[in-house]
């Protein structure tokens, strides 16, 4: 007797609720979301610095692998069901995203680069285009990571010795002429040394600080530096996610002295060119002149600090970088700037004793902050440890205070603060003239178009096939033993295919069986999502074309098992629940984004809408303070008010009821905002964009009650997966308990013979 209708309600039961208890989690999140997008807008952080990630959103799926993955956080969210970026500012290109992503939905890209004068215009393989022979890499080049870093100077190195072997050059007298010369003794600096070295090849690296390192070696003591397995050639693999400055510093010169690798500290290049032969020249600070083939800047993109340029700035007290904080107990310090490195220097000498800590911005607020230290500094403020100074300017220095100039709303107003340390922290000078000087172009139009740095298809096309062989097989059999398949279950038992065919069969047995290994296999998949499936090798990806292919083939399995004849059994519920699962997969992955694409859509259009009334808004606060500002948080609020209800009754009921009480609330801002002096065809211009963000905002409460009814998707993939788990283990349970299957059947052949 089947065991379904037994269990049928209460499984309608429980997923009811767990529907609801979900649906009620996504609207949380969903409004979490909006409210961090809203925020990074009026940050500027939602725009990406250089490296973002882009989503396809045909193949988001909404799992959250990728916003889980991410070590910034805010980076990524989830909006309706779809993921999206959020603070685009705070990614540097750590990629996890697009590695943990398991359709492939994600590439990691580099921004709108037809406008940026700051970065050099180099080819595929790190060369400039102006200048054959010189290669830039790590930060210069606008990568953060050290990772990149390393990766760039390994490539450069190798590619230079591919050109001296393939060009056979016959070496000259040591030093004469190097085959590499290395500028700049970082994390890509050292890898080019170690991957030259391996190769062979004559180099020299020059390092104009006193210690191996480059930027990573100015970081604040005790830094966290995030990284990703790499490869270091004559070292290996370092697997450690986690560094400390000191630890990184130390392993390369640890590296540099076991290598023996020729790195001269100290030494500050003052020109480099390239004579008519190809070779280039570089010059030092000491007047001394090195020959080279092919030489690799990597200088860092810090340079020499960037300097305030007002009177007391040479004194003593005046610091371009924070290396012991615990030095400066007890004193009162100035920090300038509000980047990351400013605040990772306030918060760290905000911890010591009886130390006073102001920090002066020039901006109104600070921005494109690392997640983690956005909120360090927040909890700071608000605890009274650290003080800000927004829209601040440093006028001068002296031995026992500072003068700054701050602009407010009733004016500029200058404030002296007593003090005895100085923390200027606004970047650095990057080298752009001497590379300029030896022929670099930071022309854009010369710039090759920038491709994904991480890219990855759906994958599906793999799992697809394999299904499609295996259908195509079975169909193969069935039109092959039509004289078995087409009789009844009774006229079955006569035929000679029977002791093969059956589900007790060679073959049936064994289908089940296989059918049974997939399911394993099929559920590793949740295992290797989860935080505990680390150790499982392969990618998310290739698990998830695993799942897919393993759930279609299970079902062609099961098919088989059964002999095309289901019968009232514990096995033939699992059937069809398993058919449910395989259905409810193939509307989550193809159909269900669908709704949330379009609802994605619509909420990018209202954000452009709310800008252009900003921007509208803002105008005439400028001329004459009016009321449109107030209008403007108005119009804002649509975006979280239609979708937002409590139940659906009240969402119907507004969705009803929302045009006639929009058409009084937008007589009554037109009649506001003329009566504050706004001309009539600006007020008309208002009301119009308030009329479209009305409809994009009513467009996405119909999209959200559609998408909430597709969402029992996961929840008819997920239970009915776990039910169809439980009915075939009642169904081995109750065949191994009967006796009904002899084992040796999966020996024997058609006909009786073994």
């Amino acid at each position: 007797m089947s065991q379904l209708p037994w269990l049928l309600p209460s499984l309608l039961l429980a997923l009811a609720l767990a529907t609801l208890l979900s649906l009620r989690a996504s609207r949380r999140a969903q409004l979490h979301s909006l409210r961090e997008r809203a925020l990074a807008r009026s940050r500027g952080s939602d725009k990406a610095r250089l490296q973002h990630p882009e989503i396809d959103l045909a193949k988001c799926i909404g799992c959250g692998g990728c916003v889980r993955a991410c070590p910034e956080d805010g980076v990524l969210g989830l909006s309706y069901g779809q993921a999206v970026v959020l603070h685009g500012a705070r990614c540097v290109g750590h990629g996890r995203c697009a590695e943990a992503c398991p359709t492939g939905a994600i590439a990691l890209t580099l921004g709108d680069l037809r406008d940026r004068t700051d970065l050099p215009a180099l080819d595929a393989g790190l060369q400039s285009v102006s200048v054959p022979g010189l290669f830039l890499a790590g930060e210069i080049t606008g990568f953060a990571l050290v990772r990149t870093a390393v990766a760039h100077g390994v490539q450069v190195a190798r590619e230079v010795a591919r050109r001296i072997h393939t060009a056979a050059t016959a070496p000259g007298p040591a030093g004469e002429c190097l085959d590499l010369l290395v500028v700049g003794a970082g994390p890509a600096g050292i890898a080019a040394c170690l991957a030259a070295k391996e190769a062979g090849l004559q180099f020299a690296c020059l390092e104009q600080q006193p210690r191996l390192g480059g930027t990573v070696a100015g970081y604040p003591r005790r830094k966290l530096v995030m990284t990703q397995p790499m490869e270091l050639p004559l070292h290996g693999t370092l697997r450690q996610l986690t560094w400390t400055k000191e630890q990184l510093v130390e392993l390369w010169e640890q590296l540099a002295a076991r290598h023996q690798l020729p790195v001269e500290l100290g030494a500050e290049v003052r020109a480099l060119k390239r004579h008519p032969d190809g070779t280039f020249a570089v010059e030092t600070a000491g007047n001394r002149t090195l020959r080279a083939r092919h030489v690799l800047m990597a200088p860092g993109r810090r340079g020499s600090p960037r300097r305030l340029g007002v009177p007391g700035e040479h004194l003593t007290k005046v610091s371009y970088g924070l290396l012991d904080a615990q030095g400066h107990a007890g004193r009162r310090v100035l920090v300038v700037g509000g980047g990351d490195s400013a605040v990772e220097a306030a918060l760290a000498l905000a911890e010591q004793a009886g130390t006073t800590v102001t920090l002066s911005y020039r901006k109104q607020a600070l921005f494109r902050l690392k997640a983690r230290n956005d909120k360090a500094v927040h909890e700071a403020v608000a605890a009274g440890r650290i003080q800000v100074l927004f829209s601040s300017e440093v006028r001068a220095v002296h031995q026992d205070r500072v003068e700054l100039v701050v602009l407010g709303t009733d004016g500029a107003r200058t404030v002296t603060l007593p003090n005895d340390d100085v923390f200027v922290l606004i970047g650095g000078n990057p080298p752009f003239p001497l590379l300029q000087s030896a022929g670099v172009s930071f022309d854009p139009a010369l710039r090759e178009e920038a491709s994904p740095v991480a890219t990855a298809g759906s994958g599906l096309a793999g799992a697809l096939a394999i299904s499609s062989v295996g259908s195509a097989l079975l169909l193969g059999l069935l039109w092959w033993r039509d004289d078995y398949y087409a009789l009844s279950s009774s006229a079955r038992e006569d035929s000679v295919w029977h002791a093969w065919l059956a589900p007790s069969g060679t073959v049936g047995l064994g289908a089940g069986l296989l059918a049974a290994l997939m399911f394993v296999a099929n559920l590793a998949y949740l295992l290797r999502r989860s935080t505990m499936g680390g150790w499982l090798p392969a990618s998310l990806r290739t698990w998830m074309n695993l799942h897919v292919a393993t759930g279609l083939l299970s079902l062609l399995l099961v098919a088989l098992h059964c002999a095309f004849l289901p019968k009232g059994t514990a096995g033939t519920d699992a059937l069809w629940a398993l058919a449910v699962v395989v259905g409810a997969g193939a509307v989550g992955r193809w159909l269900y984004a669908f709704v949330p694409r379009m609802q994605n859509g619509a909420q990018q259009g209202l954000e452009e809408v709310q800008a252009r009334v900003t921007a509208l808004a803002g105008e005439w606060d400028r001329q004459q303070g009016s009321v449109a500002s107030r209008l403007r948080v108005e119009i804002e609020q649509l975006a979280l008010s239609a979708p937002w209800r409590r139940n659906l009754a009240s969402r119907l009921v507004g969705l009803l009821t929302s045009e006639w009480a929009f058409r009084r609330r937008v007589a009554r801002w037109e009649r506001e905002a003329v009566a504050d002096g706004m001309t009539a065809a600006d007020a008309a211009r208002l009301m119009s964009l308030a009329r479209t963000a009305h409809r994009l905002a009513v467009q996405m409460a119909h999209f959200d009650e559609i998408r909430g009814l597709l969402a029992s998707w996961r929840w008819l993939h997920r239970w009915l997966a776990l039910l169809m788990v439980l009915l075939t283990v009642l169904h081995v349970r109750t065949v191994l308990s009967t006796g009904a299957v002899d084992w040796t059947v999966l020996t024997a052949l058609p006909g009786g013979t073994r």
